[in-house]
């Protein structure tokens, strides 16, 4: 059986001008992770990641912490995370959420993120919308049948919350309600690993933090 190390990016640069950049902490906890990879002496055949500057610089903070030769990278936007933007604009006036969002605390924005993709989910939202649930789960599996026909033995992805989430909703065959739950307990630069081959996938283990467990890191775990 192969292996796939599902990574979520480091910390983005929540209440900034541009969210999708990588904050100081990010890339930390992402040369950490890339560290204790090294120490484990794991070593990835294949690398996958979304087309976000926030994957990429994921990456490549972990893959340089690594060291050892270099990885050809493949880009894939099915792996890219849903519009959280649009879709709090389509809730519109309707709702909490912009107000939620405007106040900037994160744990206002996952209640209101909670309000939406359950409105989302169910093709409940009052405006328009860049895709549907539907369509976000079936690009997700895309990119999840493509990873798994790949032929890697070791292979890293680095994605956001929803795709991961998505992605582990469909390899338990769980509901949506599944992938809703799960996406707001992602943890930044969190792994989730899997094993596979060509017929099947199976989940070993789920959000973990190995590189951020010892002394003096514990408060370094963050969720946005």
């Amino acid at each position: 059986m192969a292996e796939l190390y599902l990574v979520r990016h480091g910390q983005a640069s929540f209440g900034a001008g541009n969210y999708d950049e990588l904050s100081s902490l990010g890339v930390a906890q992402s040369r950490w992770l890339g560290e204790y990879c090294a120490q484990a002496r794991l070593t990835f055949d294949r690398v996958v990641t979304g087309t976000m500057r926030r994957h990429a610089q994921t990456a490549d903070a972990l893959l340089t912490a690594m060291g050892g030769a270099p990885v050809e990278i493949v880009p894939d936007a099915d792996l890219n995370e849903y519009d959280f933007h649009a879709l709090f604009s389509a809730l519109g006036e309707s709702g909490l959420a912009p107000g939620l969002l405007a106040e900037g605390s994160m744990k206002h924005f996952s209640r209101g993120l909670k309000q939406v993709l359950q409105l989302w989910s169910e093709d409940k939202l009052p405006g328009r919308v860049p895709e549907t649930w539907g369509q976000f789960q079936a690009r997700v599996e895309r990119a999840r049948l493509a990873i798994q026909r790949s032929g890697g033995k070791r292979v890293l992805v680095v994605s956001s919350g929803g795709p991961i989430a998505v992605f582990t909703q469909r390899v338990l065959q769980a509901p949506a309600a599944a992938a809703i739950a799960l996406n707001l307990q992602i943890r930044n630069s969190s792994v989730s690993q899997y094993v596979f081959n060509d017929s099947a996938m199976s989940l070993l283990t789920f959000n973990t933090l190995p590189h951020l467990e010892q002394a003096g890191r514990r408060e370094h775990v963050t969720y946005g």
